[in-house]
Order: structure tokens, then sequence, then C-alpha cells
């Protein structure tokens, strides 16, 4: 395709930390299938049957050729039809669902008739951004964003004046809806954008609710990377039968990406990632990890270490988030530990190394997070950790990405000393240069040094040594030989810290979550806790996810009852980890899992209206 503009999510107003990777891999699907290469064509957009002052505002833009994504959604939903779009971000599916919306603006109407949530507020602002551009052309559309971790007055001051679009997170959303500062009796265009990841944060609660409110008659886009379970739930029972979209394309890996995988037990894991830090070369790290206590854990580990390492999740701010970004982009910050959810839109050129420190659960997910280096045509390296009881997984997403990943041994003792011997040397090289940043010359210590010798007549190389040791500030400059593994589990825990340094939380405290191979298949389960608990959905996928070593894509729907809760989980979770989670705490009290014949979404709902602690802001 030659001299034609395609309009994609990469082309909208995007946050300056948050551009998003062209290299995003598709999903097939299997109803409605579009090529990956849009048709350049004459007027396409006009083909389209889109509003002409929208028209106008994207011929003003460059625009001219849509996206497959946007070839079969808009006439869809101009249509009135409900779409279910599979399309991950990069395909263009913003303007899919934003376009035909200003479409049905009535703008004599001064009150919100589109809601649109996402799962972040990054993508909240993204989207509403991408919307304003999309209007330029159509005077008296105003748009209001409601997402967490910003102050209300503005967000009051936007719906006051009439905003007929909403954009925003579900807990924001839902809190204002309590409160009663949003009305949603004029709204007949219902979006969900990347309704997957808004379903494994714990929010289907809250869509449910909102779902309720909503007029009868009113439109339904649901977009989604993936379709498990509840998404399939959600569609069958809030659309009026949707007209279902996928793009046709290939899970592939970047062929400039060196993939490799080390199979070791869990307890290791923070020996030999220190030791692939300290060996490999490499601008910039991402580690990847399951859970948001992880990200915690493992970036404390590298800190003891010596690396300068930062934990990224939900719980920081947005003004922590683009510090710790643009630190990592400048140079500041060498290591960056994050979860799936919150390293979304992550791309920082500087970043030649990502390590999987948790397997993914499915190849989509370890094709994006690979997918965060190797950008711009550089190389790039991904290492993944394997325990025994994911070798089979590993194999899969080899046959899936069609790439084979080599098998790497954890770096030697004799490997990581020589290693840090030469760093070191380094130090003392760029000293003699002087190269090393402020203080005095190095003839001032050469004077201090020679006036030493002399006095106490010792020997040069001696009080070198002496010195060294003293740069070194008291930690071990080599490192010790690591544990063997045992067949029957070796339960010392030994690591490079320094003598009288603490183990990371939950080493030689309590054993580490059980690696096991997710079967196909869910069965129900029940806990003993529920509203009478104040439990909430999210705090629940975060104790299962942790304790039973389970990515939160295999944790379906959860059904809080007044004195218990039901959750839908693979069908074969292993008696060990039901006996693990039956311990597990939750809401200040054991979980008590059990299976149960019952079925989650059948239940009674006792009124979950009342006081609503906000969520932290994502």
């Amino acid at each position: 395709m030659t001299n034609a503009a395609v309009l994609s999510d990469s082309d909208l107003p995007l946050d300056p930390f948050l551009e998003q990777s062209s290299a995003d891999a598709e999903e097939t699907g299997n109803v409605t299938d579009a090529d990956e290469t849009p048709e350049e064509t004459p007027d396409a957009f006009e083909a389209l049957g889109l509003d002409e002052r929208v028209l106008g505002t994207l011929r003003e833009q460059g625009f001219t050729v849509p996206t497959p994504i946007q070839t079969e959604t808009i006439p869809l939903l101009l249509a009135g039809r409900d779409v279910l779009g599979l399309a991950q971000t990069g395909t263009g599916k913003t303007a899919a669902f934003a376009l035909p919306l200003l479409a049905r603006l009535d703008m004599k109407v001064r009150a919100p008739q589109a809601l649109i949530l996402t799962p972040t507020r990054e993508l909240a602002i993204q989207v509403a951004e991408a919307i304003e551009s999309f209007s330029v052309g159509m005077p008296g559309v105003h748009v209001v964003q409601l997402y967490g971790g910003a102050p209300y007055g503005p967000q009051l001051a936007g719906l006051r004046r009439g905003a007929q679009i909403v954009v925003g997170t579900p807990g924001r959303v839902a809190d204002h809806l309590e409160k009663g500062t949003l009305d949603l009796t004029d709204v007949g265009y219902f979006v969900l954008d990347e309704a997957d990841e808004m379903l494994q944060m714990g929010f289907l609660e809250e869509v449910e609710n909102i779902f309720g409110l909503l007029p009868a008659d009113r439109q339904v886009a649901l977009f989604s990377a993936t379709m498990p379970t509840a998404i399939r739930q959600v569609s069958r029972k809030h659309m009026t039968s949707p007209e279902e979209v996928s793009i046709k394309g290939k899970t592939t890996t970047a062929a400039n990406t060196r993939q490799r995988y080390v199979v070791l037990p869990d307890r290791l894991k923070a020996d030999a990632l220190a030791r692939i830090l300290q060996v490999e070369d490499f601008d910039a790290a991402l580690v990847f990890v399951r859970t948001r206590q992880n990200t915690t854990d493992v970036s404390e580990a590298l800190n003891r270490r010596g690396f300068s390492s930062v934990a990224i999740s939900g719980d920081l701010s947005q003004v922590q988030r683009e510090k710790t970004i643009a630190d990592l982009r400048s140079g500041k910050l060498d290591v960056l530990v994050a979860t799936d959810v919150a390293a979304r839109g992550l791309d920082v050129e500087r970043i030649t190394l990502v390590v999987n420190h948790d397997l993914p659960t499915d190849p989509e997910s370890y094709v994006h997070r690979i997918g965060r280096t190797g950008r711009a045509g550089r190389s790039g390296d991904a290492i993944s950790f394997v325990t025994r009881g994911q070798l089979r997984l590993m194999r899969a997403i080899e046959n899936q990405t069609r790439q084979k990943a080599e098998e790497m041994s954890v770096p030697g003792t004799d490997e990581v000393n020589a290693r840090r011997r030469g760093r070191f040397a380094e130090r003392i090289t760029a000293a003699l240069e002087g190269q090393d940043d402020g203080g005095d010359g190095i003839e001032v210590f050469r004077t201090v040094i020679d006036e030493y010798v002399a006095e106490h007549d010792v020997d040069p190389l001696a009080l070198a040594a002496a010195l060294a040791k003293m740069v070194q500030g008291g930690k071990p400059l080599l490192v010790d030989e690591l544990p063997t593994p045992s067949a029957r589990g070796d339960k010392r825990v030994r690591d490079d810290r320094a003598p009288g340094d603490k183990p990371a939380r939950g080493q030689g405290k309590r054993p580490a979550a059980p690696s096991w191979t997710v079967g196909s298949g869910t069965g129900t389960y029940r806990i003993e806790v529920g509203h009478n608990q104040r439990v909430k959905p999210g705090a629940i996928v975060g104790a299962i996810a942790n304790e039973a070593g389970l990515d939160s894509a295999h944790i379906g729907h959860i059904d809080i009852r007044t004195d218990h809760t039901l959750v839908e989980l693979p069908a074969d979770v292993p008696e060990a980890v039901v006996k693990r989670l039956q311990r597990a705490r939750v809401a200040g009290r054991p979980m008590g899992l059990s299976r149960s014949t019952e079925t989650a979404g059948s239940g009674p709902r006792p009124d979950k209206r009342g006081p609503r602690r906000e969520r932290p802001a994502r």
C-alpha cells in the first residue's frame, strides 16, 4: 500500500508515555474475519456512510483508508446493530466505535447519550482525546472523562455542562451513579473497550450494575482482545443478536528478538534473575510478574542486589507512573518490574531485554510481553523462567508463535564473578581517566596515598586492595554457588544478599505458590466470605491468583452473595492448590474454598447500593 493514510490507534492522540506497539499480535476469530491489510480505494471512508462533518475532519487529518476493523464494524454500528469485536490495540478500534457514535448524537440534548467504559484511566484519556479530535467539525460536542485518581470537581463540572459523551473507568462511573451525579436515561450507545482486561481487574459487578441502569433499547459495542467465558456470558445476557467481527492475523513474534528460557524451581528465581541481569548486555530491562505484590517483592530483591529497579502497578498515581517511565527513558532507571496490566501501552526504546519472571498462561500475552523489546528495528532479548510443570505450556507457546526458544542455563558462579570483577575494574579505569563525577581530582588522593605509604610503610598493592574493599561498602563483590535443586525439593534459600540483609517477602517464610498446567473446562467453587464481610471482587482475584499461582485470565465469573461467594476456576485445580486456598485469607478470614454444585450468577443478589470505596486508580 502506498500514499495512503490508515487510521489506527497509533495515530490517535496519546499520552507521551503510552505509545502503542505496532507489533501487537492479532487474535484469529471465527465468525467474520477481516484481512490484516486494508485495501486502498478512493473515498473509502465515504463508502461507510459516515457523517459528512466527520468525513471532512478525517480528510483534513489525512485519513483516507479505514482499517479492517473499521470497515467491518462502522456500517453495522451505523445500522444500529450490536457488535462483538475481537480486536487489539493498534487495529483502529477506537475510531471503529467513535465515528458511528458521533453520527448518532442529538446536539439538542444536553445530557449523556454515549457511555464508554475502559479498564484504565490511561486508556480513558486516550479514547476521550481521540473522540475530541474526530469531532472538531461538530461544534457543541462535549466529552467528559470519569476515572479514579483525579478530583471530582472537574468531572462534576463537565457533567453539569451537558456532556453528551462520557468516557470512564467502571469504579469511578459507578461512584457517580451512586452519588446521583450521572444519569443514564438518555444513553443509547454503550461501549465496553478492552472488556477482557476490565473483567480480569474485577469490575464484573460494576459492569453488570451499569447494564441494569441503561435504557432497554440501547446499542452495545463490546471490544475484547480475547474471548474468555465471562465475556461470552456478558454478551449473551446483555447484547441483542450481536454481529461478531474479528481480525484474521498471525500470532507471531518479532524475528529480531532472541528468545530463550531457563528451567528452574520458583525458589531460585530471585538468584537467577540477579545473575542474568549481571551477565546479559542490555540498556534497560522489563521484568514481568504475575501479581501486584510480586512487583514489590521482585523489585526489592533486585535493589538489595545493587540494581536500580522500580515496581510499577495500578497503585501508582499518574504522576508517579510518568516519572518512573521518564527515568527509564533517560537512563536513571535500569530495571522495571511490572504486571501485564501495568505495562499496557509501554513503549520505551531503551528496553532491550524482557524477562518473564512468571510465565504467562497464553501465547497472546507472551507475544505482547516480548514485543516490548526489539523495537524500531533494533535487536532484543527475551528470557522466560519455566518450572518443570510449565514445559508443556512453553511448547504450546512455541507452536503457536511458530518460533523456537533456546534453552539456557542460569549463569554460573565463575561467569558472574568474572563479570563483577570486570565491572569493578571498569570503575577503577574511569576514576584513573578522570571520568568519575564531582569531588576532588585524582592528584589530591595520590598525595594522600603517598603520605600514607611513607608514614606506615605498607605495600601499595595491599593498600589499594584495602581501599577497594572500603569502596565496596561492606557488600560482597563475589557471589556464592547456587544451591543444587533436588528431586525432593531443597528448602534452603540462598541468594547474593550481603550478610545481615533480610530475606525478600516470602523467602524462608512460606513455600511459593505451586505451579501447575491449566487444562480445559471450568468449574464452580465456593468461598466462605461474602457481602457480610465486605469482600470485593479485586481482593478475591488477587488472593486466588497469588496463592494458586494462577493467571487472572483463568478466573471467571465472581458471584458475591450474602455469606459466601461463587467463583469460576479451571475444573482441574489440583487438590494441593485447593487445600492452599482453603487456608488463604481474604477480607480477614480464611477462604475455605471448596468445589460447589451451585452455578455462579444463578443465585439471588442482595441490594449492593450503599457507600462505595474508590478502587485504587488504574
